[in-house]
This record gives C-alpha cells, structure tokens and sequence, in this order.
C-alpha cells in the first residue's frame, strides 16, 4: 500500500514538473565561493554556495525568481522536469542552507551546484555551476 502511494505521488511530481517548469531569472548563476577547478583540499572541506540573479527560499517554496541548492558530488544532473534524487551524490539544502563541511575520500571529486524550486525541480533554463 505505502508503495502505491509513492507511486501515486512520484508520478504526480513527475508530471507536475513536465507541466509547471520553474523559470529562472536570466543571466542567473550558481557557483562555489571558495573553490577553484582542480584545487586540491584536505577533508573534511568547507563548501560555500554562491548564487546571483535568484534568491534562496526553502523546500516547498513557491516564490517566483527563488529556490534552494543542491551539490552533487560525482553525479549527473537529472533530466529536464525530474526532480534531483535524494542519495549518496545528490546533496539536498531545502532549509536554504548556503555552505557545508563535507568529507571527502582522497581522489578526485567533481562537484556541481544546481539550484531548483520548491519541488526539487530544475529551473527552466536550468541555473548550476561549471562542474
């Protein structure tokens, strides 16, 4: 029965998103304040968010022009209108939390910021950082 009922409301979100893409705002960016492309850093490493051109809202928020990060750490991005996955890679800030202190194996990473709506839902067109 509990798996019917997820069924039920995935396929909801689903097809809500296909529906109702957010905007963005154009010229919107997402990027990482205090990192470069090929640093080199200890773990645990501290992870700031930056944004410009939206502002931050929480989870469920239906604000035009607003939504919340995600840091995807050696994951992909989803398609269009599929809400971003809650695992291991896809990293959820839904109170509107805008850094964090990750550990991080030794090795390469690539990390990716996408920001999206209330619904998890990337913005239309969609609003991340460089890898």
């Amino acid at each position: 029965m509990r798996f019917k009922t997820f069924a039920a409301a995935a396929a909801l979100t689903l097809a809500a998103g296909f529906a109702f893409a957010t905007e963005s705002t154009p010229g919107a960016k997402e990027y990482f304040i205090n990192l470069k492309d090929g640093q080199h850093v200890k773990s645990p490493v501290l992870i700031q968010f930056g944004l410009s051109g939206m502002g931050i809202a929480p989870a469920g928020s239906t604000n035009p022009g607003t939504g919340h990060h995600h840091l995807i750490i050696d994951g992909d991005l989803p398609p269009a209108g599929v809400p971003i996955p809650m695992d291991m890679a896809h990293m959820h800030f839904g109170r509107g939390q805008t850094e964090i202190s990750v550990p991080l194996t030794p090795g390469a990473h690539v990390l990716e910021l996408a920001l999206a709506d209330g619904a998890h839902i990337l913005h239309m067109p969609p609003v991340v950082s460089d890898p």
